[in-house]
């Protein structure tokens, strides 16, 4: 997915994607050890590959539950990369 794309969650709530999330040093103290290896990665050329997830703002807010639905609601015309924020 691509920069200002928005994801409608739930029945009302919309957020528009703004960046790739770096991951955090917790992940290996909550999660456990070998976490933060999961998330992280490199090419061939040795760049970063996050998979940590993304960041968003909210547009539209409401209420979201475990197993709703998530749909584009939104997607650019000029599709930027996600990149780290």
């Amino acid at each position: 997915l691509s920069r200002g794309t928005r994801l409608r969650l739930g029945q009302s709530a919309v957020v528009e994607l703004t960046g790739l999330r770096n991951p955090c040093a917790q992940i290996d103290t909550n999660i456990g050890p070998g976490a933060m290896r999961a998330v992280l990665g490199q090419t061939h050329e040795g760049t970063l590959i996050r998979k940590a997830g993304v960041m968003a703002i909210v547009i539209e807010g409401g209420p979201v539950a475990v197993a709703d639905p998530v749909s584009i609601a939104f997607e650019p015309v000029d599709r930027g990369p996600l990149r780290p924020v």
